[in-house]
């Protein structure tokens, strides 16, 4: 790695807002594409064929192994050395993999409960949830279907719905991983405004019942938040932007276009995972977002040198079949629900 790429990766560590401290009366809420974590075994219902020892990936237990210890260890540097509250996974191939996440790291220390449900996704990849037993108590949980049938059907992952208990407070989450833009943005975008109906829909609902309801979504939405999905569909605008408690609040906009985002491609960053509130969530008398502590965790042995495009870049496991031995495509974000 190059001198001033070093110097690249320090002055963007200093300038973050993970330098500042979470207390105990803290809930911190983690984001993280951890890009592809699949079991060994072939799955004759799915597409993981790639992922099997014998697939060209040559996916072994090794690199499995390796790779939930990476995993370990940006969740914990997401949480600044302590166990986050919850816990948001996009790309995990099914529960076993979490299970092993947990009882083969340190997570084990604490009770984490798992959420999660097996996805019509034709690779066979999912969205989970992890919360803390020992601070979070479960109240709700259920799987949105992002299946359209028809002449454009397809079938994505679940998004998936958690609400619990913290510290007096009830917190609807969603977690999302909305479908990809493989096959170009214009051949997609259909989709993803699907998806974006469908959460609205259960968002609506929700504040029907509780006009002021705590909701916050995570995810990775393959979109930045001024596209038609998010801003037009969803109903999710920039901060200065929100009016009314059935507005959504788009957290991405605090994040600097270009300076630094979740995933690079070619050269350039994006946000592609974000977090996403209503109102009240920034407003609580009890539990209320920080959003000086919402952000993404940069740390320096989670990036890399770029030596194509210059620059810096996550550090990820495979560059195309080639092992790499990194942690993810994209980066864990973080925000923090402070109970007073």
């Amino acid at each position: 790695m190059s001198l001033p790429v070093l110097a690249i990766l320090f002055m963007v560590n200093l300038l973050s807002p993970e330098s500042q401290s979470i207390s105990k009366n803290d809930f911190t809420i983690v984001f993280y594409n951890v890009e592809n974590l699949f079991d060994v075994k072939n799955d004759p219902e799915t597409k993981d064929d790639d992922f099997t020892p014998a697939g060209q990936n040559h996916w072994t237990y090794h690199r499995l192994d390796a790779k939930i210890q990476h995993i370990y260890k940006a969740l914990i540097a997401a949480g600044k050395g302590e166990f986050p509250d919850v816990i948001g996974l996009a790309e995990i191939e099914n529960r076993w993999v979490v299970r092993r996440l947990i009882d083969s790291t340190p997570l084990s220390r604490v009770p984490y409960g798992i959420i999660h449900k097996d996805s019509p996704d034709p690779r066979g990849i999912d969205v989970a949830l992890l919360y803390r037993k020992d601070r979070v108590r479960p109240v709700d949980f259920d799987f949105l279907r992002v299946v359209k049938e028809g002449k454009r059907q397809f079938e994505s992952r679940d998004i998936l719905y958690f609400s619990g208990n913290l510290d007096g407070d009830t917190v609807h989450f969603f977690v999302n991983h909305w479908p990809s833009r493989y096959g170009g943005y214009m051949a997609t975008k259909k989709k993803r405004n699907f998806a974006a109906r469908i959460l609205r829909q259960r968002i609506d609902s929700i504040l029907a019942d509780e006009p002021a309801a705590h909701i916050l979504m995570m995810g990775d939405f393959n979109a930045t938040m001024n596209e038609g999905c998010l801003r037009d569909v969803l109903h999710a605008a920039q901060y200065s932007n929100v009016k009314g408690y059935d507005s959504l609040i788009n957290l991405t906009g605090i994040w600097k276009d270009g300076a630094i985002g979740t995933l690079w491609n070619k050269g350039e960053w994006a946000v592609f995972d974000q977090f996403i509130c209503t109102p009240s969530l920034l407003n609580g008398a009890q539990l209320k977002l920080d959003i000086s502590r919402t952000y993404i965790c940069r740390e320096a042995f989670l990036l890399e040198a770029d030596e194509k495009y210059l620059g810096i870049k996550p550090n990820r496991t495979y560059l195309g079949p080639a092992y790499h031995g990194g942690f993810s495509d994209h980066l864990p974000i973080v925000t923090v629900l402070g109970s007073e």
